[in-house]
């Protein structure tokens, strides 16, 4: 396989983004494929940090997908997620990719946004990965509709969670989506998840970071 993800073993986790009640991030998954990386993901509707320490029972959806299979979703409320410590041991990563933030920003719950929950549910979920000293990426959310729709998502909490994510993520190195769009610019679905058309975008701009975040690695 050639590519310039070749040779990396790559297990990625994260939120309705990644998989909710039928829909799988398909586009990422193929474009990191394309780039030669053998990619097993996962995704848990509605999961924060915590619920991949601790799984709970599902509340709108999980996903799972293996390289260029077809993805296998399950909305049956008495499936629960996955243990981040228990998708190492079976896969095997060289590379762990973590998409997640938007569930523990607080949109239209909390006045401000909590960063010592986050904080300690981010160290929580980092320990395996910090035991195995596995290189890792942390995937922040991308712009949404501020403030439209059910979630309450703004671009002025998002934007204050893109600056804070950096600080607690360590030793994952953090993709800023806020970068790659304007506010509004990609259109969403509900206020928080993207049409179809925007997470193709986001997804590319994901893959390109994601290559030249590798290829620094490996040059170093």
């Amino acid at each position: 396989m050639t590519g310039a993800l070749a040779g990396l073993v790559m297990l990625i986790i994260g939120d309705s983004h990644i998989a909710a009640m039928g829909h799988f991030n398909d586009a990422l998954q193929d474009g990191l494929v394309a780039q030669g990386a053998t990619v097993h993901a996962y995704g848990v509707c509605g999961a924060a940090a915590r619920d991949w320490v601790y799984p709970e029972p599902i509340l709108c959806g999980r996903g799972e997908r293996h390289n260029s299979e077809p993805a296998v979703l399950g909305s049956d409320r008495s499936l629960r997620g996955w243990a981040l410590r228990d998708l190492i041991a079976k896969h095997h990563p060289n590379l762990v990719v973590i998409e997640l933030g938007d569930t523990m920003a607080g949109y239209g719950v909390t006045p401000t946004l909590p960063r010592e929950l986050i904080a300690d549910q981010v160290q929580l979920l980092l320990a395996p990965v910090k035991a195995q000293h596995l290189p890792c990426i942390w995937i922040g959310p991308p712009w949404g509709g501020d403030g439209t729709g059910p979630y309450k998502k703004t671009a002025a909490r998002v934007e204050e969670l893109a600056h804070y994510l950096p600080q607690v993520v360590a030793p994952c190195r953090f993709i800023d989506s806020l970068a790659f769009s304007r506010p509004g610019q990609w259109q969403t679905r509900d206020g928080l998840h993207l049409t179809v058309e925007s997470y193709r975008a986001w997804d590319d701009d994901l893959v390109k970071s994601i290559v030249q975040i590798v290829s620094a690695s490996r040059h170093q």
